[in-house]
């Protein structure tokens, strides 16, 4: 069960997408990295998108220095998408870039805890439906129109970014060579302002409360959805079909329980139930249960 050769290649253990090439992802190992520069990795469907805007806010002080028109992907690019419209040694400092990495495939100088990074997790059945709604949407991955089939390919780690269980697993594991700090999207969804203040401490950032007031309104999820820029919505056509759907889509948390039978529940907590167990994670799957 290979993903479609179209889409993706394979680079020691890992899928990667069309908008990049072998050669880019493999110089990444040496990429030189500066003391200043600030990373988000996720999984995909993780809450990347939401959490680079709220990091475009904090560091620009709520776009009051005028980024507020930049798309988020010139402001805050991808470490591995292989773009001639970015030079990474020309963005001003600091630099902040998002990935999907795992931990082993980033920049070598960042083990020796240089550069920040906010790693950020949800739970893996949302992850999993917001990635199968995603995946309709998208040109750049391959259409799998039966969420039954596409729940397999999930669990054996044959989509984009392969294993969600084995990136979580790696990057929680090996936190002690990086300057890490880990949030979850609930934690987000439920308590924005505090998150928004860990981010705030972590990046060694002092906003007012004024400041950061304004960066919580403007970064609430519903607020982000409605904002083009936020929601990449100038993306070229040949990247996403905009009639079938968006980056930001609800962004709720416990969609799962809307498109997840009995017994797909069932055999996704047989195959990762286990594994799961093994990570210091306390999984919230419903918007209402106890953080």
């Amino acid at each position: 069960m290979e993903p479609s050769k179209e889409y993706v290649f394979k680079y020691k253990g890992f899928y990667f997408g069309a908008i990049t090439t072998l050669e880019h992802v493999a110089s990444l190992e040496d990429f030189e990295i500066k003391d200043s520069d600030i990373f988000i990795a996720t999984y995909p469907k993780s809450g990347t998108v939401w959490t680079q805007n709220i990091l475009a806010l904090i560091m620009s002080e709520g776009h009051r220095n005028g980024t507020e028109n930049m798309a988020t992907m010139d402001r805050i690019p991808w470490l591995e998408y292989d773009m001639e419209s970015v030079d990474f040694a020309t963005l001003p400092s600091p630099r902040i870039f998002a990935t999907h990495l795992p931990y082993y495939l980033v920049p070598r100088d960042m083990r020796n805890k240089r550069a920040r990074i906010i790693y950020v997790t949800r739970n893996p059945k949302d992850v999993m439906v917001s990635y199968y709604h995603f995946s309709k949407f998208m040109n750049t991955l391959k259409k799998i129109p039966d969420f039954n089939l596409f729940m397999e390919r999930f669990l054996s780690g044959k989509v984009l970014a392969s294993s969600w269980i084995d990136h979580v697993a790696g990057w929680y594991s090996h936190a002690e060579d990086f300057n890490i700090l880990f949030l979850t999207y609930e934690e987000m969804k439920k308590d924005l302002r505090s998150a928004v203040l860990k981010i705030c401490n972590f990046l060694g950032k002092k906003l007012s409360e004024e400041e950061v007031d304004s960066v919580v309104r403007q970064a609430t999820f519903e607020n982000m959805r409605k904002d083009p820029r936020a929601n990449y919505e100038n993306m070229p056509e040949e990247l996403a079909e905009k009639n079938k759907g968006k980056f930001l889509r609800k962004g709720t948390v416990g969609d799962w329980k809307n498109i997840m039978t009995v017994a797909q529940n069932e055999r996704f907590d047989k195959v990762l139930g286990e594994r799961m167990k093994t990570l210091p994670i306390k999984f919230v799957w419903d918007i209402n249960d106890e953080m």
